[in-house]
């Protein structure tokens, strides 16, 4: 990505970011009302008004570049270049008053994505991931330094998932295997979790039945702070993978982690 380019697409994606963040927060800790989509899982007004509010900036400022938004699918010409949207990564975290969702801004190339932002709008977190690149932190009132810490053992490892029930039928066994190797579980985070990956204070990250907008923005931000973030058979993630996913502050301890989800 020339320099150009990467600068424009910062420029957008930090835009992005800002409008989200005062579109989402008038809503939180409302008596918000939200719809069940086809999976069941929970849309509100903030979700669909900051995406919106996203796709109108894209659209303006970079109009030969494709988007896919969570809630309103794919808009634009078929392009090399694509923005993968999540306005409320974790509604019901959102929706239960809990500061652990976060607004997911990626930019795609070729299928791969080459640039990730993750933004927490009620405590001012915001991270910044660009391939090649390292991982930025901007804080309003949280510390935090970006840098994964050493672990080069699973049995040493903090191991994190949104939750239980996002495990399939296939991949459960495979889930409570890499458990039985860790030091223990925590659960919930949606996208916060890999924030605190990228900040050194989580190990290992997995999860499963995960679209292209959850997990877009993760990779360059992640990697850019020193982790991996792979599906659970340790390649790289492209808009064609199995919806699986894998990240670990160590890189180091990827194959063992693999092995333990085999």
């Amino acid at each position: 990505m020339s320099e150009t380019v990467l600068q424009a697409a910062i420029e957008a994606a930090t835009a992005c970011a800002d409008i989200a963040r005062r579109t989402v927060l008038p809503h939180f800790r409302t008596s918000l009302r939200a719809d069940a989509k086809s999976d069941d899982s929970p849309v509100t007004i903030a979700d669909r008004q900051a995406e919106q509010a996203m796709r109108s900036i894209l659209e303006e400022r970079l109009p030969e570049h494709a988007i896919l938004g969570e809630e309103n699918g794919i808009s634009g010409a078929s392009s090399d270049w694509l923005w993968v949207l999540d306005p409320i990564d974790g509604t019901r975290a959102f929706l239960t008053g809990r500061p652990t969702f976060g607004t997911l801004i990626a930019l795609f190339h070729k299928g791969r994505p080459v640039l990730g932002l993750i933004d927490q709008p009620v405590t001012g977190e915001r991270w910044l991931g660009v391939t090649g690149g390292p991982t930025t932190f901007v804080s309003d009132r949280l510390p935090g330094t970006i840098g994964t810490r050493p672990c080069p053992e699973a049995a040493e490892a903090e191991l994190s998932c949104t939750a239980p029930e996002i495990m399939t039928a296939e991949h459960a066994p495979r889930f409570a295997n890499l458990q039985k190797h860790t030091r223990r579980t925590s659960w919930g985070g949606d996208c916060y979790a890999y924030g605190l990956l990228a900040l050194g204070q989580i190990d290992v990250i997995a999860e499963c039945t995960m679209k292209p907008w959850d997990w877009g923005a993760l990779v360059p931000v992640v990697e850019g702070a020193g982790g991996r973030i792979t599906d659970w058979q340790g390649n790289p993630l492209t808009l064609e993978s199995d919806g699986t996913v894998l990240a670990c502050g160590d890189a180091t301890l990827l194959p063992e982690l693999v092995r333990h989800l085999s």
